[in-house]
């Protein structure tokens, strides 16, 4: 296995390596539970068309270095973002390409979901192409609970993934959702001990499976994802671009912050 950390020119906060023609990708915050700040958002809105264009790769197994998956936003980036009009608008922007880009993107993604996927770690799980969670790991979008629109987040695919009113109830309560819920509502694939290894092996299957095949059949199916996306993208980044300057962010985001302190 190649150590190729910043493979891509990706920054520190995601670890790219390759292991013949599999790409590991590893959400690489640990000591932040791998919460998003503006790097990791940033290189992942760039990474999914770098790893189209790498004719090398057959597939990609995407999890997290720690105990968690991504443990959603950072609270400092959330705050900068409600501050920052520009930077408001280009987080909003990469969010948009993060999105297209994962449906986009020729190479089957495989998740191996080791702790949490809170916020965008649910949205990243969402846009895999296939899902092992460890058995003690779960789901959850809290967006409406801090009073933000989830314009990369469950509500924009989750209907595609289980039905529209179980979709409702976890995007507007932001409640948990278990491994072993995740896999019965169909927003899993399989909730095991070891995620790692098994999403390894599952990549390593698909690797050695015809290419144009593999690659053709992932387009086939994501092009009900894309539709579905491009109905309502452009609607939920406008929105969540509102909800970060209204009142009930500011207030929430304040009492979020005040008890992490």
């Amino acid at each position: 296995m190649t150590d190729a950390p910043n493979l891509y020119g990706m920054p520190d906060e995601i670890q790219v390596r390759a292991d013949g023609p599999l790409r590991i990708i590893t959400l690489n915050r640990p000591d932040a539970l791998n919460a998003v700040n503006d790097p990791l958002h940033t290189g992942l809105a760039r990474l999914w068309p770098r790893l189209s264009e790498d004719r090398e790769v057959r597939a990609a197994v995407l999890t997290g270095a720690g105990k968690a998956f991504s443990a959603g936003g950072d609270f400092t980036y959330l705050d900068e973002i409600r501050r920052d009009p520009e930077l408001r608008a280009r987080t909003i922007a990469h969010g948009r390409d993060l999105v297209l880009g994962m449906t986009r993107c020729r190479v089957p993604v495989v998740a191996a979901v080791n702790g949490p996927a809170v916020g965008l770690g649910c949205s990243l799980v969402a846009l895999s192409d296939i899902v092992y969670m460890a058995e003690s790991a779960y789901l959850a979008d809290p967006h409406v609970q801090v009073g933000l629109v989830a314009a990369d987040g469950g509500p924009l695919t989750w209907p595609l993934h289980t039905s529209l009113l179980l979709a409702k109830e976890y995007a507007l309560t932001g409640a948990r959702i278990p491994a072993e819920r995740a896999v019965a509502m169909g927003l899993a694939n399989h909730a095991v001990a070891d995620p790692s290894a098994e999403a390894m092996a599952c990549a390593k299957r698909i690797a050695g499976l015809p290419r144009q095949a593999v690659e053709s059949t992932k387009r086939l199916l994501n092009m009900h994802l894309e539709r579905a996306v491009l109905a309502t993208l452009d609607y939920a980044t406008t929105a969540e671009e509102q909800s970060f300057q209204t009142e009930d962010f500011r207030a929430t985001l304040a009492r979020l912050t005040a008890r992490d302190d």
